[in-house]
């Protein structure tokens, strides 16, 4: 009989999570039925939305999120023993899966088996060939359309998601401004990714570095962190500008809303569109921007990069440390574990 181990929420987050708030558990997991697989965790994601809908979580109840699997056992001839599998199980060993999307998610993704890689790792179905490639692909070109010669910002840039909008933006001919909160992530940005200017919003005061790398102005924004530094930004940029909201993590571990800037006399004014998102959207063409993705890495002309951390039982530690912006690229957690 197969054992798996779950992550609980426990405690509600007041504020930044705490240890204690959830807990590691185990469930022991009935035979497999006909059209059902048994999937055993090999790679999970931390992400910052897990921390955004944890109001919507209720004690008891497994942490969202997804992750690469092998498939152990099955029923289910379109999942084969020893394919890898994408499915947003949450964090959690080993999954009984019918391959259908639950209802109950949000994120409404259903499971699928990873399409040949071409000899890149499997872990890049949680990051660039994943999720998050995604998100960074249609969240920038199907909302902020870029075109050549436009200038881009980025928030957020050093991580996952913004390291490789800034990288299609680039591909689209346009000038990239990554803004994040270390100069050895602006030194990654620039120098490896190519970035053409870097803003540190920690140390240097980002209306004042904006006139100076944007003098003419910011025409699409790729907002990962809300608060005033979206503000801000939204404040210097040019009429008819675009603005795709992905997350608002500066604002994630609050107890109480921000007060930020108002926005609207600039939305107004600079007639800008502003729209948020939830990358599932594109389900209908999720395999595009996987595809797309994959051959800009094979071709050289997109780089990634991940922050593993080994072990299911070191799950919140990455969590707690991505929130803090400790990673580069994707935050992954590799689990070592063996079916019992």
């Amino acid at each position: 009989m197969v054992k798996a181990k779950v992550y609980i929420y426990t405690n509600p987050f007041d504020g930044f999570p705490k240890t204690g708030d959830l807990t590691i558990v185990e469930e022991e997991l009935r035979p497999l039925k006909d059209g059902e697989f048994l999937a055993e965790a090999e790679y999970l994601s931390v992400d910052p939305y897990m921390r955004g809908y944890a109001a919507s979580f209720k004690p008891g109840t497994t942490i969202i999120g997804g992750q690469i699997a092998l498939i152990r056992e099955s029923k289910n001839p379109n999942f084969p023993v020893g394919k890898y599998c994408f499915g947003q199980f949450g964090w959690r060993t080993h999954t009984i899966s019918n391959g259908l999307p639950d209802t109950k998610d949000n994120l409404k993704m259903a499971q699928y088996v990873l399409p040949d890689l071409k000899g890149l790792p499997p872990s890049l179905g949680l990051g660039v060939l994943g999720m998050t490639g995604n998100t960074a692909y249609f969240g920038l070109l199907e909302i902020c359309n870029p075109k050549p010669g436009e200038t881009v910002a980025i928030s957020g840039a050093a991580g996952a998601v913004g390291s490789h909008v800034g990288q299609i933006a680039k591909l689209k001919g346009c000038k990239v401004i990554g803004i994040a909160g270390s100069d050895d992530k602006g030194k990654w940005l620039t120098d490896e990714l190519k970035f053409d200017h870097f803003i540190n919003y920690k140390t240097q005061d980002v209306r004042k570095a904006l006139r100076e790398v944007a003098a003419k102005g910011i025409d699409c924004y790729f907002d990962n962190v809300g608060g005033e530094l979206s503000s801000t930004i939204l404040h210097n940029m040019n009429l008819f500008g675009r603005i795709s909201v992905c997350g608002a993590i500066s604002a994630y571990n609050d107890k109480q809303p921000p007060k930020v800037t108002a926005v609207q006399a600039a939305v107004v004014m600079k007639q800008l569109k502003m729209e948020g998102f939830v990358v599932s959207r594109w389900h209908d063409k999720w395999m595009e921007g996987i595809n797309h993705n994959q051959q800009w890495i094979l071709d050289g002309k997109i780089k990634y990069r991940e922050t593993i951390t080994d072990g299911f039982e070191n799950m919140f530690q990455a969590f707690t440390d991505m929130l803090k912006g400790v990673n580069y690229g994707k935050a992954i957690v590799r689990v070592k574990t063996l079916i019992k």
